[in-house]
């Protein structure tokens, strides 16, 4: 799920309403429209952009008299945090990470082949894995160049630790 997009989405509150009306049961475009006292063809399209951001899925229901009905309703859970501080402003979604492996999944279902693409993201996380575990040792290193100094000890980089 796009962050952008979904922030984007969640800024409208006639947006948030209609999630708050979906929490309790999936409802077709008329029943939105006449609890949120809003046109059909604004709701319409709100409904066209959240399904759009992954946030509502519709389905066809026949009914008695008529035509059939397209009913929407939330299609995921969806959870993200936003962090807001002098300098930074960060908004992470957990297991955002593995979002496109998820569509991948969900592609494979319908009988895609996805062969390539899969390729494609295991080397990237390959790729992100070797940057992380550098990461990693320049962090390690630089606590324990801070531990050094707090002793008053000569700095030696690159070394490993004595062995205990």
């Amino acid at each position: 799920m796009d962050l952008e997009l979904l922030l984007d989405v969640m800024g409208c509150k006639t947006r948030r309403n209609i999630l708050d009306l979906l929490r309790d049961e999936p409802r077709f475009v008329s029943q939105i429209s006449r609890e949120l006292e809003i046109g059909h063809k604004a709701i319409i399209e709100h409904l066209r952009a959240m399904e759009e951001a992954g946030l509502l899925s519709s389905k066809f229901q026949k009914i008695e008299r008529g035509r059939p009905r397209k009913y929407y309703d939330i299609s995921n859970d969806v959870e993200f945090q936003i962090f807001i501080s002098q300098g930074t402003i960060r908004v992470k979604s957990p297991g955002h990470e593995f979002q496109e492996l998820q569509m991948l999944e969900e592609q494979a279902r319908l009988g895609d082949d996805i062969s390539s693409e899969l390729e494609e993201l295991i080397q990237n996380y390959d790729e992100a894995k070797k940057h992380a575990e550098i990461l990693l040792k320049q962090v390690n290193e630089r606590k324990r160049a801070l531990k050094i100094r707090s002793l008053n000890l000569p700095v030696m980089f690159g070394e490993e630790e004595p062995q205990e």
